[in-house]
């Protein structure tokens, strides 16, 4: 292992947005059996220091291949497609309409039923969003479309975890 692989060599998985879960949360339970701080207990300090860079490394690059988001912005730094999400915020303006419908349908929401159909469109819109998203990196090969699918789903994430937060003020 190399601390320099990029996340899909070091678990040995192929560069693409699509992949087996359950491969992935095999390999990663795998190498932090391999190289976890508690086995070098009893080791010296450098390796100790090793084994704790090597457990936060696996994890780092566990976190953002297990999350589709992140895995799909992954993908564009490895293609060199920076998302520039802070600096690049233009949308359709289908999908902006689109966002302004879901906030006003929130905003107006008077029941828990209303704002779960929201939360389940939404979902639906993510699902599909996202293969979408599997399309443009693996078959098209389109990173520069892929950056501006990845800033728009991070939109939709967005306003879910508002959706989410309304459905806890409205479960209490």
């Amino acid at each position: 292992m190399n601390l320099q692989s990029n996340d899909f060599e070091l678990f040995g998985l192929p560069v693409a947005f699509a992949l087996d879960r359950s491969a992935l949360d095999e390999r990663w339970k795998s190498l932090q059996r391999e190289v976890h701080p508690d086995r070098f207990a009893t080791a010296d300090a450098s390796a100790q220091r090793q084994a704790m860079q090597w457990s936060v490394r696996i994890n780092e690059a566990y976190q953002r291949l297990k999350d589709p988001l992140k895995r799909a912005a992954y993908l564009c730094e490895l293609h060199g497609q920076a998302i520039e999400a802070e600096s690049n915020t233009a949308m359709p303006a289908s999908f902006l309409m689109q966002q302004m419908h879901w906030r006003e349908a929130l905003e107006e929401a008077d029941s828990l039923a209303e704002v779960e159909s929201l939360a389940d469109e939404v979902a639906a819109c993510r699902r599909s969003m996202l293969q979408e998203a599997e399309g443009m990196a693996d078959r098209q090969r389109d990173f520069a479309g892929l950056a501006r699918q990845v800033r728009a789903l991070m939109f939709v994430e967005r306003f879910s975890a508002d959706v989410e937060a309304r459905l806890d003020q409205q479960g209490q």
